[in-house]
């Protein structure tokens, strides 16, 4: 009798659920703890650097994994070489500039504002990039989609009310730093939009793995990465050097960053996207409680409003995406008997399948998250 891929007894679509929740909640906190645990802020744009080499190299091994199952077991180089640099692999300089810029501003958004105020706002992202499908894609949306599109704007409206008891870290911060803060979060949500989009037109008009795709959005991002480490801070890494101001801390959130699409990967395949969107809402919240311990940050009733409208509607509009299409059906191999279990190896498997199995993956996942990034995500994600 077949059942679901196993990790340790548990299985797998609930053992990723917990994962992304925990990594969604971790990647804003530390990302805002590392900027201001020390004294000596690190460069941000070293930081994104860093995290897209890594996504780079493990990507790469991904690819080249399912190279190799292609070619019954032999590692061709040059196939490899074809497959990321031949044919259209220019389309990928869009979406990598893009995502790179998302990534930059991500960083000094979570310096400007609080924790819980920017994981909240940063939601955003499921509106803009809805509204670039319907434009760029002439997607269509049904009036529960677009009803919880217009309370998640509301409730990120109601998330910047200003409060008289708000605290240092809370909703009343200076004016002009929040501003900037909410204007970078806005801003990084569009390209997110933007990218998720454009990444996906590319995908549907080919035959490369999302894989591949990623080793070329990670390998075409070097450069406006490399770029922006000289223009936004280079007299400053010439001075101090590229790992100015680095504590363990930022290590975490560059590691945070470039896993979190990996993670989404697996969720995305073994789970459905209401059981994401909740696991995104768990986030939230426990983005919003740790705030309060960690950053004294103070909830006020307006917040609370915002989020649970937020809350709300990222779980409606995942609802309603995962009741329009027909129930997933998971491939043979990632449905086996009892035998195949992950308790050996855990998520390490489902990865490796992942490298070799990617033709199931929701179009709106890719949209919302991105591959590459960021996700709060973001990863941008599957």
């Amino acid at each position: 009798m077949s059942s679901a891929p196993m990790v340790f007894g548990v299985p797998l679509k609930y053992v990723s659920l917990v994962v992304l929740t925990v990594q969604n909640s971790m990647l804003v906190l530390i990302m805002r703890y590392s900027r201001v645990v020390n004294d000596t802020p690190y460069f941000s744009s070293t930081a994104v650097l860093l995290s897209e080499l890594t996504k780079f190299f493990i990507c790469m091994y991904l690819s080249a994994k399912g190279s190799i199952a292609e070619n019954g077991g032999r590692l061709e180089l040059a196939h490899i070489y074809n497959d990321v640099l031949g044919g259209d692999s220019w389309k990928m300089l869009i979406p990598a500039a893009l995502y790179t810029i998302q990534n930059n501003l991500q960083y000094v958004a979570v310096s400007l504002l609080d924790a819980a105020t920017f994981q909240v706002t940063y939601q955003l992202k499921i509106l803009t990039t809805a509204l670039c499908a319907v434009v760029l894609l002439g997607t269509r949306l049904n009036m529960m989609r677009w009803a919880s599109l217009v309370a998640l704007t509301l409730g990120v409206i109601f998330v910047q009310l200003p409060s008289s008891t708000a605290g240092p870290d809370g909703p009343q911060a200076s004016g002009s730093t929040r501003l900037l803060g909410l204007l970078t979060v806005f801003i990084a949500c569009v390209l997110s939009g933007l990218a998720g989009v454009y990444f996906e037109k590319v995908l549907k008009g080919s035959r490369k793995s999302v894989w591949t795709r990623n080793v070329q959005l990670s390998l075409f991002s070097m450069a406006p990465a490399l770029f922006g480490v000289f223009i936004v801070d280079g007299n400053g890494v010439r001075a101090n050097g590229f790992f100015y101001g680095y504590t363990s801390w930022t290590v975490a959130a560059i590691a945070c960053q470039a896993l979190g699409g990996l993670i989404v990967a697996v969720v995305v395949k073994y789970a459905d996207n209401i059981l994401k969107g909740f696991a995104t809402s768990i986030s939230i919240i426990l983005s919003c409680l740790a705030s309060v311990w960690i950053f004294d940050f103070h909830i006020t009733p307006t917040f609370l409003i915002g989020t649970a409208l937020v809350l709300y509607a990222t779980y409606v509009y995942g609802k309603e995406e995962t009741a329009q299409k027909a129930p997933a059906v998971l491939p043979i191999s990632a449905a086996r008997a009892d035998s195949d279990d992950l308790s050996d190896s855990g998520l390490a498997v489902a990865i490796d399948r992942l490298a070799d199995q990617d033709d199931d993956i929701p179009m709106d996942t890719i949209r919302a998250d991105g591959i590459s990034t960021s996700t709060t995500m973001s990863p941008k994600a599957m």
